[in-house]
């Protein structure tokens, strides 16, 4: 049998490029740090390594957005906390203002001082996050929510929704609340809040209203108390109801609610006493009001009552705006605590995903898998030489060398 020259020459070539193409392989096993190359190499393993990695890329992709969550949550906590300061320091000068010993000049540095925690607590329902737009707004972020009209009176022209934010595959999670929810609202355990009237002629101050009875059928419902004095006798009605004579410090209770009137009233004097829910809800209000009552001087024993009624309603007012604000930094804590819940087992999904990609393209990252992989290269490194001395050796093979 006879070999031709060209035969020769073809499978050396051949045996060449197949230790070439085994040596290139392992080269690239080694430079990607993987066995899994190509997906020729293991094709089922292949496919499910790129399912593995889409699922890997989106858990990162919902922790990159638990991150923008945090930002928007912890600048929210901060402000609110700021808030809340602001309004126990209005509260704190409120009880100062209501000492009967102080003069009208003194309530009125004491309404400047008032009016500078005015303009924080403003400044922090606009404030803005790092991108320039306002956490209070919804989804109206790009200006302030809150603007003063022509009277001076704080608007909201925000959005009533509020801003939510994927946050893992099955979690949809709000990242701020609405300045309605923060600034214009109680909480719904909020008791009853008492407002005398603005045009009341007699001197009739209130203490409460306080409930006595939640069990009672008329609790929840709003209240109108009317006086009428007519041949020396003040009576007053509830609601329109039956007349009945008034006793000054002796307590009115209606619907399971008690409030304790101290004073002479005028004929068509009244205050109203409802939920706080259905009275004023408005945190810029209740300041408007404070600051009114104070810059203006008490002469009368009338304007000194209508004084007082207007500082204990605003206290009230106070204590449920702070309860509210408190209520949704709790909220928000609550929040930032599910997302580091959240990120604890999404870090547990991704170690096993990191941990089943690497199983199934053969990570080269351990000590024992990388040295057989050198082993291999160097094995396939050693018979690639051995066919090129091969081929060496037989294309020289010749019988004109005998002659």
């Amino acid at each position: 049998m006879r070999i031709s020259t060209v035969t020769m020459f073809e499978q050396s070539l051949t045996s060449m490029n197949r230790q070439q193409g085994e040596f290139m392989k392992v080269g690239q096993q080694l430079a990607a740090g993987r066995r899994v190359v190509n997906p020729s190499d293991d094709p089922q393993a292949a496919s499910r390594a790129v399912q593995v990695s889409q699922s890997l890329a989106v858990t990162q992709q919902y922790s990159d957005s638990r991150v923008s969550a945090r930002n928007a949550l912890s600048q929210e906590e901060s402000v609110l906390d700021s808030v809340s300061d602001a309004i126990a320091s209005a509260k704190t000068l409120i009880i100062h203002a209501s000492n009967d010993s102080l003069s009208d000049a003194d309530r009125d540095s004491i309404a400047s001082e008032l009016r500078g925690i005015y303009e924080t607590v403003i400044g922090q329902a606009n404030a803005t996050d790092g991108n320039g737009r306002h956490l209070f707004g919804g989804y109206q972020d790009s200006s302030p929510p809150f603007v003063r009209d022509a009277a001076g009176n704080v608007d909201y022209v925000g959005d009533s929704q509020v801003r939510q934010q994927q946050v893992d595959a099955s979690r949809r999670m709000p990242v701020s609340d609405n300045g309605i929810t923060i600034f214009q609202s109680v909480h719904s355990s909020a008791g009853y809040v008492a407002e005398a009237d603005a045009g009341n002629g007699g001197d009739v101050t209130f203490t409460g209203p306080n409930v006595v009875d939640e069990s009672d059928p008329g609790f929840g419902q709003g209240y109108r108390i009317e006086f009428q004095v007519a041949g020396g006798a003040t009576t007053y009605t509830v609601n329109g109801g039956a007349p009945q004579p008034y006793e000054d410090g002796a307590p009115i209770r209606a619907g399971g609610v008690s409030i304790t009137l101290d004073g002479t009233p005028a004929d068509g004097d009244g205050l109203t006493m409802d939920r706080a829910q259905d009275m004023n809800t408005d945190l810029f209000r209740t300041f408007e009001k404070a600051l009114a009552v104070l810059s203006e001087p008490a002469g009368t024993d009338a304007e000194k009552a209508a004084r007082d009624n207007t500082l204990s309603t605003v206290m009230r007012e106070f204590d449920n705006s702070l309860d509210n604000v408190l209520t949704v930094r709790a909220s928000v804590g609550a929040r930032l605590n599910e997302l580091d819940v959240v990120d604890a087992v999404a870090g547990n999904r991704q170690l096993n995903y990191t941990e089943t990609l690497a199983n199934l393209t053969g990570d080269l990252s351990q000590p024992s898998e990388f040295a057989a992989a050198v082993s291999e290269y160097t094995l396939r490194q050693v018979g690639l030489q051995a066919a090129q001395k091969a081929f060496v050796d037989i294309k020289g093979m010749t019988l004109f060398d005998r002659l």
